[in-house]
């Protein structure tokens, strides 16, 4: 395991995100700028290490849950990535729960998400769980849908 490091997490504007989705979610090329991504309800964050480097990523948008129709106001995480030298040190999980806080402070009683099958576990630990068996997103692998209900942390 990484040394846990101190990071702050800011809302930032899209194009903060890019270069980091591009390097750990579409290394072999792929679109990393997507629909909604200048949406005035779509969020982005962005966890930075003391030096100021951003060293973890996250979109979250009010979308459908494909799983559950119960939700009143279900949201979207989308891009999420972490440096991978920082792995393991908290940032992750520091950036989900600026994520899940930043949907229940906009009235979100879900988030949901499509998961690459590596990183369920994560996920997990941070309370979602998996609503979808795996499936495949071509071009980018194996991923399964999971689901976080914050008033049930």
């Amino acid at each position: 395991m990484t040394a846990p490091i101190a990071v702050t997490v800011d809302e930032v504007a899209p194009e903060v995100t890019y270069d980091l989705r591009r390097a750990v979610l579409r290394p072999g090329g792929g679109d990393v700028v997507w629909p909604g991504d200048e949406d005035p309800g779509t969020v982005h964050l962005a966890a930075r290490d003391a030096a100021g480097r951003v060293v973890g990523v996250v979109r979250l948008s009010p979308a459908p849950c494909p799983w559950r129709a119960d939700p009143a106001a279900p949201w979207q995480l989308r891009g999420m990535a972490t440096d991978p030298e920082v792995r393991g040190s908290g940032a992750g999980r520091a950036l989900v729960a600026a994520a899940v806080a930043a949907v229940v402070e906009r009235g979100g009683d879900l988030v949901w998400c499509d998961a690459r099958v590596t990183a369920a576990g994560f996920y997990e630990r941070l309370g979602f769980t998996v609503v979808r068996e795996p499936f495949d997103k071509p071009g980018i692998g194996p991923h399964v849908g999971m689901v976080l209900a914050p008033a049930e942390r």
